[in-house]
């Protein structure tokens, strides 16, 4: 049996392989839409899977069914709080604090879907549940 999770996050990669109809994640997310997992997505992420090659209508059509979470000043903040506890910085892991620090916001439990879990478990600890992509 599945463990029942409250919300999902989603990082660029998760999003992505929505928007794709991946396959593997489409039963996921039925396994998720039957639990009446809220999905979320960070607002930088958006900004992460767009591309040339994007499809925007089903960009869109996601987007239209998550909660999207603000980068506000706290936010920040917190995210660089986050990155100073884990001993990172910089660019390459700022936008996974963001998401991070979103889903240590959120209702409990909190399951991620990331294609980075390393650097995820550095941020959340054991507070989120990581699914590998």
């Amino acid at each position: 049996m599945t463990p029942h999770i409250e919300t999902l996050v989603l990082d660029s990669e998760g999003l992505s392989a929505w928007i794709g109809q991946d396959r593997k994640i489409m039963a996921m997310f039925h396994v998720f839409h039957q639990m009446g997992t809220d999905l979320v997505v960070g607002a930088n992420t958006i900004v992460e899977v767009s591309h040339s090659r994007i499809d925007i209508p089903k960009l869109r059509w996601a987007l239209s069914r998550v909660k999207i979470e603000p980068v506000t000043e706290r936010a920040a903040k917190g995210a660089a709080e986050l990155l100073k506890a884990a001993g990172m910085h910089g660019h390459k892991h700022a936008i996974d604090a963001t998401v991070a620090e979103a889903a240590l916001r959120q209702p409990a439990p909190v399951a991620m879907l990331t294609s980075d879990v390393d650097d995820m478990t550095r941020l959340c600890g054991d507070r989120v549940r990581l699914i590998g992509i």
